[in-house]
């Protein structure tokens, strides 16, 4: 997790943890990379509608953004993966890495979040527990697991960059 050093938010990730977040960060790069099908419900989570009561509006916005909007997401991702040790260690990022880390977090969880059907009315600890009672190896155990992990990990780098 993540702590504040002077100007930069330091993170150290054992192997387990360093895998784990090497392995969304592709699964998310994988997503941004294939063509967008606009129909997947975690695609339009990670480009959502700017005119809401506009699906016209929307459409010619998104013609003229969504590619840098893409890009952006892209070079978050990657550089994330390029920040973090394959076996662990510490990772040191700046305020605008640190800035940057967190927005490829939200992607993260939120694409993630959307195949886990997590609203904000979800309670992350019920549905654990409730998955764990039904199959506790079970694929969706794992993945809950991944998504509390990406959110521990968010929370702290919010924390450290307040600090």
């Amino acid at each position: 997790m993540f702590i504040r050093e002077g100007d930069a938010c330091v993170g150290h990730f054992d192997s387990t943890g360093a895998a784990v977040l090497q392995q969304v960060m592709i699964e998310v790069v994988a997503l941004l990379s294939e063509r967008l099908d606009r129909e997947d419900p975690v695609v339009a989570r990670l480009f959502p509608d700017v005119y809401r009561d506009d699906p016209q509006g929307s459409a010619d916005l998104r013609r003229y953004i969504e590619a840098d909007l893409r890009s952006a997401k892209l070079d978050q991702a990657g550089a994330m993966l390029a920040a973090l040790p394959p076996d662990g260690g510490e990772v040191r990022l700046s305020e605008e890495q640190a800035e940057a880390w967190l927005r490829g977090l939200t992607d993260a969880r939120l694409a993630l979040g959307m195949q886990l059907g997590i609203t904000d009315e979800t309670d992350l600890v019920d549905e654990m527990d409730e998955a764990v009672l039904h199959d506790p190896v079970s694929v969706r155990v794992a993945r809950l697991s991944v998504y509390a992990y990406l959110s521990e990990l968010q929370e702290s780098l919010v924390e450290a960059l307040a600090g």
